[in-house]
């Protein structure tokens, strides 16, 4: 007896020697299949045996290569993720795998992500993407977040923040429209994970770009959401929203939008200027509009507050803030303390937008901040840039009464040095040249248009 079938008499068997050699050896194994005796319990028994040693196998090799593939090894195996892999492992999420954020839980969100990640050995042999990015249909799910994460916190780990967790979720707020950073530091949004760069990254090189104000939710996306919200609007419904934008396709909507402007030979250079202008000029002003907002002075038809005791627990205005006069007052502070100043009223807070930076800059200086020397030109063009204090700072000061009388009656206000610093904040001492590199002052009244021969006690002003 064979191992499968009858031992067939090999000088008896209808078919020649000669015509087996000529058959095709698929030919051959069906004439053996065919041969078999199925009605042989031993026949059977063997077919179960074998059954089920290949079941075992096949399951064994494909649970194997599941794991395998679903490792953080397995990712960092391929040069351009070093990135993405080394903050991964610089983040509070390294003791957990790529995967369980990634891929929606259950068997056949995984067979499918799988098949859907053929695209990625293909991106692999035939040419790596510029920058990885991470795309509408990749969208990190909430059911991933509530794997580990509760949906009823109210008060974040820190004590400061008040945000209704659960309300948000039951809204269809995605938990990635506020900690989109939590792992990797937004490093798409920031251009910092580029094919150029790539051989930059190690563990110990990631821990310099994991700074706290891109792991961290970003205020700017809070406002930005809020504003739209406070409109009618619900920015969340669009994944676009949510997800780091595409450079390849930024750089085709700015070559589209530059085709466009050029083929309209009526719109001249200096048009084009001045629609720009106007452009920033108006999102400054609904910058403003915000900050006002914040501290409390522009709250009509406002569903939700932004107001700053809306959202922080801890935070509250600073005691020498709630001294009497402090808006007119606060400029020697201002040059004293700016880096304090620029903790709670720097633009980037207020923006959703995350700037490009430079891999090779973050890298040389790391998330160390160098320690701030009382600068009064800096100060000042602070003031001017800034969209915080220009909010109040394009304002007529209410000291300054009716022009005539004060263009008459100012001389008593600015008989120091100390008290020409103030006045140079919002003021130029010179005309200001149309070159000129310094910030633009809020007013277009200079000293030296009535002081033609300049005044006493005389201060730099740069």
């Amino acid at each position: 007896m064979a191992f499968w079938g009858k031992n067939k008499n090999k000088e008896t068997d209808p078919e020649s020697r000669e015509e087996r050699k000529k058959a095709g050896i698929i030919k051959r194994l069906w004439q053996k299949v065919r041969n078999i005796d199925w009605k042989d319990p031993v026949t059977r028994w063997k077919l179960m045996f074998i059954s089920l040693i290949t079941l075992i196998v096949v399951g064994a090799g494909g649970y194997g290569a599941i794991a395998l593939t679903n490792s953080p090894a397995f990712c960092s195996s391929c040069h351009e993720m070093a990135p993405e892999y080394s903050t991964f492992t610089a983040s509070a999420h390294n003791n957990i795998t790529c995967v369980q954020c990634h891929i929606k839980p259950g068997a056949i969100n995984m067979l499918t992500h799988k098949m859907k990640s053929m695209k990625e050995v293909y991106y692999h042999v035939t040419g790596v993407p510029k920058q990885i990015v991470q795309t509408e249909d990749e969208a990190v799910s909430d059911e991933n977040c509530l794997q580990c994460h509760s949906k009823n916190r109210l008060v974040t780990p820190s004590g400061d923040l008040k945000v209704n967790h659960k309300g948000h979720l039951e809204e269809g707020v995605p938990c990635i429209s506020c900690h989109a950073g939590v792992v990797h530091a937004k490093m798409a949004a920031r251009g910092i994970n580029t094919d150029e760069v790539r051989g930059e990254y190690t563990k110990e090189k990631a821990e310099k770009i994991m700074e706290k104000k891109y792991l961290s939710p970003n205020m700017g996306s809070c406002i930005d959401c809020h504003d739209k919200v406070n409109k009618g609007e619900k920015p969340w419904k669009d994944v676009a929203y949510l997800v780091p934008p595409n450079p390849e396709e930024m750089e085709k909507k700015l070559e589209e939008n530059t085709k466009k402007v050029s083929d309209k030979t009526e719109l001249t250079e200096a048009a084009a200027n001045q629609s720009e202008e106007a452009g920033l000029a108006e999102h400054d002003e609904q910058t403003q509009k915000l900050i006002l907002q914040a501290i409390g002075k522009q709250q009509k038809n406002v569903k939700i507050s932004m107001a700053c005791e809306t959202c922080h627990k801890s935070t509250a205005i600073p005691k020498n803030h709630q001294t009497a006069n402090w808006n007119n007052n606060h400029g020697g502070t201002a040059v004293a303390k700016l880096d304090q100043c620029m903790e709670c009223h720097q633009d980037s807070k207020w923006k959703r937008d995350i700037p490009k930076e430079d891999i090779v800059s973050i890298l040389k200086l790391g998330n160390e901040k160098k320690k701030y020397t009382p600068n009064y030109a800096l100060a000042k063009e602070e003031s001017r840039i800034n969209k915080f204090c220009s909010a109040c700072h394009t304002d007529r000061p209410d000291s300054h009464g009716d022009s005539d009388q004060w263009l008459t009656a100012h001389a008593g206000k600015a008989k120091t040095a100390d008290q020409k610093v103030q006045c140079f904040v919002c003021h130029d001492q010179e005309k200001p040249k149309p070159d000129s590199t310094h910030a633009k002052a809020p007013t277009d009244v200079y000293c030296q248009y009535c002081h033609r021969t300049g005044f006493k006690n005389d201060v730099k002003t740069n």
